[in-house]
């Protein structure tokens, strides 16, 4: 250990350059550490959601949750289950232990999902995780003194399209406000003398809005791709669709019924104040950093304020985690920088040497510097909980280096050359340290072996 301390004091050039380099490493990696509020944490648990339209809650159950519980209820790993049958929608939620593959899982409730007999107006079952970096990083609302399907216009095509432009906004979502449909209205009196069905008529509807592959074409050493277009384009193409065609003549949806295009009915309301209003919800990236993405977020809010066409309305901003987690990160950071200036006081107090308190406050943000290389190398974001842990570090450390400063020191008190002081003094202490250090290490180690979400967040 000796010679090892006598090498790094012959070179201090090489060890000023390596902690130069280590602590530029540092600063330039702190710049790129995302942001977040606590650690990413994956909960166990699955979500089933299927939708039967005009269904009551009991049809729900009956028809919809009860068979899923059969299927998907022997799992491999899962705990439990809990459901929720609501007027058209049928809930599943399946929670596994916390050492299950998720992906596995998924697999397998999709595969017994398949094996479902579920009604034929039912849609297709979702299964979905629950991930709470997928909530909004912001929620806005455009409000002002116009219809509220006019407002929902302007946030998808004024406001919506501008934002998913913002370098680390994955997508942005609208909600409230009455968006359009094409409605056809069939004559009952017209299908019951024809023998006709609505059943018959919307299948006809389905096969006839498709686009399909149409094969492709080969030219000497050239293949052209084809592809038939046949989806609706216009309510004309609507009316045209062949339903019958026999001996009596073509039967067309025209001549069964009328075709027109008319708002959807409100499912979701949004106020704002009690005024109507649309809600924007905007979603980051998982990897972007949702401070600076809420930044460019709001510089261009700030530019739409003065698009023309939004004279009148009002962009609200409703909530922002970026906000939360600034001043989350804020309060920690002011803790630990406190903590540090109050142990630099401390230690001057008691030792009354400028230098060797200067020499132990030098080393709080050297060591921090290399923390955050060492950091942005492992993936692990800026959060409440690693804040903490450099706190935790800061009082370590400075408890070690107060150690070796009084065993150098009291070798100099005695005569000794300066630089065998130090070797001697670091020496006699090194074994001291390792151990103090590894018992508060030993007394943090069993969190890795903690169950469920302890587990997951330390």
């Amino acid at each position: 250990m000796q010679q090892w301390l006598k090498g790094i004091i012959r070179r201090p050039v090489t060890v000023a350059m390596i902690t130069i380099a280590a602590v530029t490493f540092g600063v330039l990696s702190l710049g790129r550490l995302p942001l977040e509020l606590l650690p990413d944490i994956t909960y166990p648990t699955l979500t089933v959601q299927t939708e039967l339209p005009d269904a009551s809650p009991h049809e729900v159950e009956q028809l919809v949750t009860d068979p899923i519980e059969e299927v998907v209820g022997v799992t491999q790993g899962l705990r439990r289950y809990v459901s929720n049958s609501r007027a058209g929608v049928s809930e599943v939620v399946l929670e596994f232990t916390w050492d299950t593959d998720m992906q596995r899982a998924s697999l397998d409730v999709r595969e017994k999902l398949d094996l479902v007999n579920l009604p034929d107006d039912a849609r297709a079952p979702l299964v979905y995780r629950f991930d709470p970096s997928l909530d909004p990083m912001m929620k806005l609302s455009l409000s002002g003194n116009r219809p509220v399907p006019e407002l929902r216009k302007l946030a998808e095509i004024r406001i919506k399209r501008r934002l998913e432009t913002v370098t680390g906004v994955a997508a942005a979502r609208v909600t409230g406000g009455a968006e359009d449909e094409v409605l056809v209205e069939l004559d009952s009196q017209r299908l019951d003398a024809l023998s006709l069905s609505v059943l018959e008529v919307a299948r006809k509807l389905g096969q006839e809005n498709v686009n399909r592959s149409g094969g492709e074409i080969r030219d000497r050493q050239t293949a052209y791709r084809l592809r038939t277009v046949r989806e609706f384009r216009s309510m004309e193409d609507i009316e045209d669709v062949i339903v019958r065609h026999g001996e009596t003549g073509t039967l067309r949806v025209r001549d069964i019924g009328s075709v027109a295009i008319v708002p959807r009915d409100d499912e979701i309301l949004v106020r704002v104040n009690g005024r109507p209003a649309v809600q924007l919800d905007l979603y980051k990236e998982g990897d972007a950093n949702a401070v600076f993405v809420a930044q460019r977020v709001r510089a261009r809010l700030d530019e739409l304020e003065q698009d023309r066409s939004l004279s009148g309305c009002k962009i609200e901003v409703l909530s922002d985690q970026a906000r939360f987690i600034e001043d989350s990160i804020a309060s920690v950071k002011s803790t630990a920088l406190m903590g540090a200036l109050l142990a630099a006081l401390v230690l001057y107090l008691f030792l009354r040497n400028l230098l060797s308190t200067l020499t132990i406050a030098l080393s709080i943000p050297v060591s921090v510097a290399v923390t955050f290389f060492l950091m942005e190398l492992t993936d692990v974001s800026m959060n409440v909980l690693s804040l903490g842990g450099l706190a935790l570090g800061i009082g370590m450390l400075v408890d070690n280096s107060v150690v070796v400063l009084e065993a150098i020191q009291r070798l100099r008190d005695k005569g000794m050359e300066a630089k065998q002081a130090v070797v001697e003094g670091t020496g006699q202490v090194m074994g001291g340290i390792i151990a103090s250090t590894l018992t508060t290490i030993a007394v943090f180690l069993p969190l890795i072996f903690v169950q469920g979400i302890g587990g997951e967040i330390f």
